[in-house]
């Protein structure tokens, strides 16, 4: 199947907000429970589709655990839950009486703002509020906090949105410089690229091969010692809008059987044609298309071409320390 550009999916999942009064719900027998026995009643109890339920955010952290546990972490904030022990919760009187009074859940940030600054630490410097997480209040402006991508989200959520953005101006400027290279320099790029993301084994067995004469191939990638497993690459350095059809990729396929392979991998910094992404997904050739943007976030997952500029450790309480 090719690979094409898609933006990153909303989530299917509600906000944290959306979560308090599920919570309280699976709350009201008054037991105590550890934060992960609620964390799964209250999945269990919500109407979630599995592909909500899977979402898993950069980190590599469920979403669906990491909303409810921002969730509890307000619930226990505004009194509406109350700590027996470490890390085991049941619900307070407070949290019975917003039941009571609001049994639907909250239909937005703002109103779960409204709700819930009273009990945050003292706003009091006017224009900010602060967030309650695990580690301690976060300091956000009132008015960002007052939408979704704020309040909405979890500090966490937010700070992994921060990063895509940063993300998305690297990768403007990764196509940038590749489109401005020279072709040779595009073929060995490419070729790094998927020997970063593992392909060609640990001894890194990749090369080009573009040149005159190359057969419609600019690299391969040999997936044992001997070369009997070959993937082999194309590379299209083209501008912005200057797509790859449908008649570049069968002459690829052709290259392809020549050579007495099923698989291969196309690679272009501009994009392919709606042509181009049905027929390769016909053919019995396995063939993977990898259009610009793909490329620059491949580069910028595996380091190719990119640097880390700054690293930020979010932390935790060490639960072990205390006992």
């Amino acid at each position: 199947m090719p690979t094409a550009e898609t933006n990153q999916p909303t989530s299917l999942l509600p906000q944290w907000w959306g979560f308090v009064q599920p919570l309280l719900h699976v709350m009201t027998d008054g037991q105590t429970r550890p934060s992960r026995e609620i964390q799964r009643l209250v999945s269990e109890s919500m109407d979630l589709s599995e592909e909500a339920r899977a979402e898993i955010m950069g980190s590599g952290v469920s979403r669906l655990t990491n909303r409810i546990s921002w969730a509890l972490s307000n619930c226990l904030a505004g009194g509406l839950v109350e700590r027996v022990r470490r890390g085991h919760y049941q619900i307070a009187d407070k949290g019975r009486a917003h039941l009571r009074e609001h049994p639907e859940p909250f239909s937005s940030s703002r109103e779960a703002t409204q709700y819930f600054a009273s009990y945050w630490e003292n706003p009091s410097s006017g224009d900010t509020l602060r967030v309650v997480s695990p580690s301690g209040p976060e300091v956000i402006s009132e008015s960002t906090a007052l939408e979704d991508t704020a309040v909405g989200a979890s500090p966490v959520e937010r700070i992994e949105a921060a990063v895509g953005v940063l993300d998305q101006d690297v990768a403007t400027e990764l196509l940038t410089r590749l489109r401005g290279a020279d072709p040779a320099f595009f073929e060995e790029a490419v070729v790094k690229v998927l020997l970063a993301m593992g392909y060609g084994g640990a001894e890194q067995r990749g090369r080009r091969i573009g040149g005159t004469g190359d057969g419609g191939v600019d690299g391969v990638i040999d997936q044992d010692a001997l070369g009997l497993d070959q993937i082999y690459v194309q590379a299209k350095r083209y501008a912005e809008g200057n797509t790859v059809g449908r008649e570049t990729i069968q002459a690829f396929v052709g290259a392809l059987q020549g050579r007495g392979t099923s698989r291969g991998v196309f690679i272009t910094s501009s994009s392919f044609t709606r042509g181009a992404i049905d027929y390769a997904q016909m053919v019995p050739t396995r063939v993977i298309l990898i259009d610009g943007a793909r490329l620059a976030a491949l580069m910028i997952k595996y380091r190719v071409g990119v640097q880390v500029q700054r690293t930020y450790h979010v932390v935790e309480i060490d639960e072990d320390f205390f006992e």
